[in-house]
C-alpha cells in the first residue's frame, strides 16, 4: 500500500483492473487502518477517474451478496450524500411515496457518515429490522411495496472500512459508489450526485449499462432535487436544466429542509411529513423527487407523476408502506 499511496500522490491514475483489485485486497483485510484511511484521503486531493470509480463499483458488486428481485422490476432511490446541506431524509421519503403509489422499490441505505442521519439512521430510530433473508425481503416488497436494503449486511467486506469512515467523518469515495453498488442491481434507479463532475462520472458510466435512469444534480449543491434552485436531470436520452416552477412548484429556502440536529430529531420530521402533517416546503421536495422516480417507472408524464406522488402521501398510502413495511 506505501507504493500504491506513494504513486498516487505523485498523481498516478489507477486503471480499472487495478482498482478492483486494489479495494478487493482492502475488504479482505491484507492493509491497517492508517493505509486504508491514506488512500481514502487522496482521493480528497484529487479527482477521482471514470476508470478508478469503475473498478472500485466492479469489485463491491463482485463481493455483495446479491439479491435477486428481478422479477418485481423495482426502483431504487439513492443519493450519493456528502452534500453537507443536512437536509431531512428527502430520497427515503420519496421511496415511501413511491412505494405507496403503487410502483414496487428496492430501496439501497446506509447509516450517515457526514450527515446527522442517513436512511439506515432513521429507519433504524423507526423500529425496523434490518436483514439480508431473501424470504423477508420478497414479502416486504410484496406486501409493502417496498424493500429495505442495509448496505452493511450485504457488503461485508467492507466492514474494515466503515468505521474508518466514520472516524474521517467526511465524504469519500465510498459515498459516490453507494447508488452503484445496491445488491438487487435493480433496472431502474434514480440517483441524486453532489457536483457536476460526479454527475458527468455517473452520466458516462450508466451510459454504457441497460438501466432506465435520471441522474439529479440540484446547482447550490444539493444531491436531490431540493426546489432551492434550478437543477439538472440527466436521463437515458435527455439531459435537462429544469426550475422549480416548472413542475409547478414555488424555490424553497435552505433553511426548510433542515433535517435536524439528532437521530431522534430527523426521525421526528420524517415521521410528521409521512403522515400527512409535512410544512408545504417539505411535501413538494419530497414529491418532485418522487415524481421523478414515477415517471422513470411508468409511462405517466411528469405532472401525472407528480400527481400521483401527491395522492399518495396526502391519502396515506405511503404511510401505510411504512407501518407494513415495519411490521414485518
Amino acid at each position: 500500500m506505501k507504493e500504491i499511496s506513494l504513486s498516487l500522490h505523485n498523481h498516478r491514475i489507477l486503471t480499472r483492473e487495478e482498482s478492483k483489485d486494489l479495494l478487493t485486497k482492502i475488504s479482505q483485510g491484507d492493509f491497517n487502518h492508517s493505509q486504508i484511511a491514506s488512500f481514502l484521503t487522496i482521493f480528497l486531493m484529487r479527482k477521482i477517474t471514470i476508470e478508478e470509480l469503475a473498478g472500485f463499483r466492479d469489485a463491491l458488486l463482485e463481493l455483495c451478496i446479491p439479491v435477486d428481485l428481478s422479477e418485481y422490476d423495482p426502483i431504487d432511490l439513492c443519493g450519493t450524500g456528502g452534500d453537507g446541506k443536512n437536509t431531512f431524509n428527502i430520497s427515503t421519503l420519496a421511496s415511501f411515496v413511491v412505494a405507496g403509489a403503487g410502483v414496487k422499490v428496492a430501496k439501497h441505505g446506509n447509516y450517515g457518515v457526514s450527515s446527522t442521519s442517513g436512511s439506515s439512521n432513521v429507519m433504524e430510530k423507526l423500529g425496523f429490522s434490518f436483514t439480508n433473508d431473501l424470504g423477508k425481503i420478497k414479502h416486504q416488497i410484496e406486501d409493502a411495496n417496498i424493500c429495505f436494503l442495509h448496505a452493511p449486511l450485504f457488503h461485508p467486506a467492507m466492514k474494515l472500512v466503515a468505521p474508518i469512515r466514520k472516524e474521517l467523518g467526511v465524504k469519500t469515495f465510498f459515498n459516490m459508489l453507494g447508488p452503484m453498488v445496491n445488491p438487487s442491481k435493480p433496472n431502474k434507479q434514480i440517483v441524486g450526485v453532489y457536483s457536476l463532475e460526479l454527475l458527468r462520472l455517473y452520466k458516462y458510466l450508466y451510459q454504457q449499462t441497460d438501466k432506465k435512469y435520471a441522474i439529479i444534480y440540484s446547482l447550490d449543491g444539493y444531491d436531490e432535487i431540493s426546489l432551492t434552485s434550478d437543477f439538472r436531470v440527466v436521463s437515458n436520452n435527455k439531459d435537462q436544466l429544469i426550475t422549480p416552477k416548472e413542475y409547478g412548484f414555488q424555490q424553497l429556502k435552505q433553511e426548510q429542509l433542515f433535517g435536524g440536529n439528532t437521530v431522534e430529531e430527523s426521525a421526528k420530521i420524517f415521521l410528521k411529513i409521512i403522515s400527512g402533517e409535512g410544512t408545504i416546503a417539505q411535501n413538494n421536495a419530497v414529491i418532485a423527487n418522487a415524481a421523478t422516480a414515477i415517471q422513470v417507472s411508468t409511462e405517466l408524464s411528469m405532472m401525472e407523476s407528480i400527481d400521483k406522488a401527491t395522492t399518495s402521501l396526502q391519502s396515506g398510502n405511503a404511510l401505510q408502506s411504512l407501518k407494513i413495511l415495519i411490521s414485518i
